[in-house]
């Protein structure tokens, strides 16, 4: 009886601690930690950064799962082939449908990928501006002005960068829709052009580079959100920004690759985690980084950031759209391969 009388308490408070004890390792053994790979574009880096962050800390809260993000950057075609080759990206953020294409044609995304998320799976947009010397010494205006004289300008090569394509198709469009404009007209301008290119570095942040820490050329060839930060962050009293009259919309589309996930468990968190690019969170960091928004009111709230002028589809220059344009300016003999000289 006494052991009875004295003894409850002390088993009460054990049975207490063990039960406490226990819901503590349930909830530890409940929490998951995840790591993803994002394989992107060369000048994405700064975008991603913030955005993997953001969505990191949104995941924590809603799931109480740990989500760690690895990025990758190189120029466009070249971290597609990588991809192929068995880089294990959980998802890839490209800036040009045809790597997404090349991917998809090797089993590793869905064929119907434009269909998995809004906007053909493109959550926002860009264009290609022109980077120049503070002051515009050599008063680079306009599409026709990098041909003139000695002129020197700096983009990365068509054949790895996504960024270098739509600087080419931007150039081919502009002749292509002058008045008294024809693809032999524009055959003529983009050879002129490249006579004045006198490298090409595999992506965007490296022709960048050239520009900048080289102090290479007159004029970098860029998309508008590369051009805005540096003259924003990197040097306002070093360069300038200019806007030509007309360019190309550049779709910068994102997916899933489908054996990485499933293999891994982590097909929810890549979905959410390339999700989080519609929401109103995800948008305000794309506008933030000079990137062009879905939401109309995210985009016109930061209307002021963005270059003012006429913008053209690949649709309006090239008929079949990404896959002619692929095949006729960018495969193995195209025409970009006849016209550029080393």
């Amino acid at each position: 009886m006494l052991i009875k009388l004295l003894n409850p308490p002390l088993i009460h408070r054990s049975f207490y601690l063990l039960g406490v004890l226990s819901l503590c390792l349930a909830g530890t053994v409940s929490a998951k930690e995840y790591s993803i790979l994002n394989v992107s574009y060369d000048v994405s880096r700064e975008l991603y950064k913030d955005v993997n962050a953001a969505f990191t800390e949104q995941w924590l809260k809603q799931t109480g799962d740990q989500v760690t993000i690895q990025q990758s950057h190189d120029g466009s075609t070249k971290q597609a082939a990588a991809v192929i080759a068995g880089l294990e990206a959980d998802v890839v953020t490209m800036n040009q449908e045809p790597d997404i294409d090349k991917i998809a044609s090797k089993g590793l995304i869905r064929k119907d990928w434009r269909t998995h998320f809004p906007n053909n799976s493109a959550p926002y947009t860009s264009t290609t501006v022109f980077l120049v010397r503070k002051g515009n010494p050599k008063n680079i205006k306009d599409w026709d002005d990098l041909v003139k004289g000695d002129n020197v300008v700096i983009l990365s090569n068509p054949k790895t960068s996504g960024n270098a394509r739509y600087s080419y198709l931007a150039a081919w469009g502009y002749a292509l829709r002058k008045p008294g404009g024809s693809a032999d007209k524009a055959r003529e301008f983009i050879t002129q052009l490249f006579k004045h290119v006198p490298v090409l570095n595999t992506g965007g942040r490296a022709a960048t580079n050239t520009f900048i820490q080289n102090n290479t050329g007159d004029a970098l060839l860029t998309f508008e959100n590369e051009a805005f930060l540096i003259a924003k962050d990197l040097g306002a009293d070093k360069f300038d920004v200019v806007v030509p009259s007309t360019s190309i919309e550049a779709d910068h589309p994102v997916a899933v690759i489908e054996p990485v996930v499933d293999k891994k468990g982590t097909r929810k968190v890549a979905e959410a985690y390339l999700g989080f690019l519609w929401t109103d969170a995800g948008q305000e960091i794309i506008a933030q980084h000079h990137y062009r928004p879905r939401n109309p009111e995210i985009l016109a709230r930061h209307a002021d950031q963005f270059a003012h002028l006429e913008l053209f589809s690949i649709n309006d220059i090239v008929p079949g759209g990404w896959p002619e344009a692929q095949q006729i300016h960018f495969s193995d003999g195209g025409l970009f391969d006849q016209i550029y000289t080393p």
